[in-house]
């Protein structure tokens, strides 16, 4: 259904996803905002990779609505708030992604509107 994108003629990526996915004409797309970790309880966790897991976890859940999975996501925008939490995202992130993985970027930011999130994940995910 996808086509990934890793030309020979650049740098191999870095870690587990493609530098592109092209949608195929006919595709509806779905534009996840940024899920952080906070459940229907406004729980909270702590650790970095529980986080995580609850960003996709709601990530799914939007998808799910659209009749999608985390099987269709072709594009994710993931933000931490500190280089050490770097293996813990993307441990998780590879876990639950695709395979061929999506398109993805990873950037480092200074927080988010409340302190203890220390993630973000958006998405962009394509289906029929």
């Amino acid at each position: 259904m996808f086509r990934f994108l890793t030309p020979k003629s650049i740098r191999a990526p870095f870690a587990r996803y493609s530098h592109a996915v092209e949608v195929p004409p006919g595709k509806r797309l779905v534009l996840c905002s940024g899920q952080v970790a906070v459940g229907p309880d406004e729980a909270i966790p702590e650790d970095v990779g529980a986080q995580t897991e609850l960003c996709f976890s709601n990530i799914a859940a939007v998808l799910g609505e659209a009749g999608l999975g985390l099987e269709h996501i072709v594009r994710i925008n993931a933000y931490i708030t500190d280089r050490a939490y770097l293996q813990d995202y993307m441990a998780v992130r590879d876990r639950l992604g695709s395979d061929p993985p999506p398109a993805s970027a990873l950037m480092i930011v200074s927080g988010f509107s409340r302190p203890e999130f220390k993630g973000e994940v958006e998405v962009i995910a394509a289906g029929d």
